[in-house]
């Protein structure tokens, strides 16, 4: 009876124990992590230290071992976040990974950086010039186009900066692959 009551302590606290002492296995330096984000995010919203999390896309074994099962939950940080102005400089954004199943670790960074502004604003701003110039030189002759080319290009600029923003995005679910380089 004794031995009953002693295994249902027992049992219980072996198994706790030894779940514990697998996922505090340290995560070696050089091991590849695949994670799928839970939450977007986007340059034109996200602050630098910004928490995020999502799930561990596959076990992750250190020594023939199991420490992280796929779907455990992995947390990171923006680590820089900088929006997208209107005419230049797409949005940026880098992540990198804090813990994997309740684990610290520090790890390599992901980055992504919005389009390019450049193709988008020469036909905004290159195609009105030259449809200003038209008009005017068809109004005005050789005055008058030199006038549409200006007020053309004004127009074309102020399209490009009223659309422009090139944010950087990571939409949920996306997969995302760091490299572990340390952990504690």
């Amino acid at each position: 009876m004794k031995l009953k009551k002693i295994s249902k302590f027992l049992v219980p606290a072996v198994v706790l124990l030894g779940s514990t002492l697998l996922s505090a296995a340290e995560i070696p330096a050089g091991t590849h992590v695949n994670v799928r984000i839970n939450q977007a995010l986007s340059s034109g919203t996200a602050k630098t230290g910004q928490s995020w999390s999502g799930t561990l896309n596959g076990d992750l074994s250190v020594d023939g071992k199991v420490v992280a099962k796929n779907g455990d939950a992995v947390h990171g940080k923006v680590t820089y976040a900088k929006s997208s102005g209107r005419l230049s400089d797409p949005g940026q954004l880098s992540l990198r990974l804090t813990s994997i199943n309740g684990q610290s670790v520090t790890s390599s960074r992901v980055s992504r950086k919005g389009s390019s502004h450049t193709k988008g604003n020469v036909a905004k701003i290159g195609g009105s010039t030259a449809g200003g110039a038209l008009i005017g030189g068809l109004l005005g002759g050789g005055k008058g186009a030199a006038i549409g080319a200006g007020v053309g290009a004004a127009g074309g600029t102020g399209v490009a900066a009223a659309t422009g923003k090139k944010e950087a995005v990571i939409p949920a679910e996306t997969l995302l692959s760091f490299t572990i380089t340390g952990s504690k």
